[in-house]
């Protein structure tokens, strides 16, 4: 079974967040920063990487990502800082 991830991306100023699920990190997060991922990303330029994780199968991925959207904005900034204190584009630590 492919394993899958759920991220959160947010614009430079943190203010806008996006949650996300796909089976190919890397070449998605690629996209999102070259607009081509989502209208919404795209609109709000929400292209950095704070937050991701990685299931054993893409139905648990998606099952968290609909749990997160769901979440405060509070909650998704805690998630975040759980794995990015800083809150820094995590873009370059997955793309070596």
């Amino acid at each position: 079974m492919k394993p899958g991830y759920m991220y959160i991306l947010a614009n430079k100023h943190r203010t806008v967040f996006y949650t996300g699920v796909t089976s190919a990190l890397i070449n998605r997060i690629y996209q999102h920063k070259f607009e081509k991922g989502s209208k919404f990303t795209s609109k709000y330029n929400v292209h950095d990487l704070m937050y991701y994780t990685e299931f054993p199968s893409m139905y648990e991925a998606i099952a968290a990502e609909k749990r997160v959207k769901k979440w405060k904005r509070a909650w998704k900034i805690e998630l975040i800082k759980t794995i990015n204190p800083e809150m820094k584009d995590l873009w370059e630590d997955i793309y070596i």
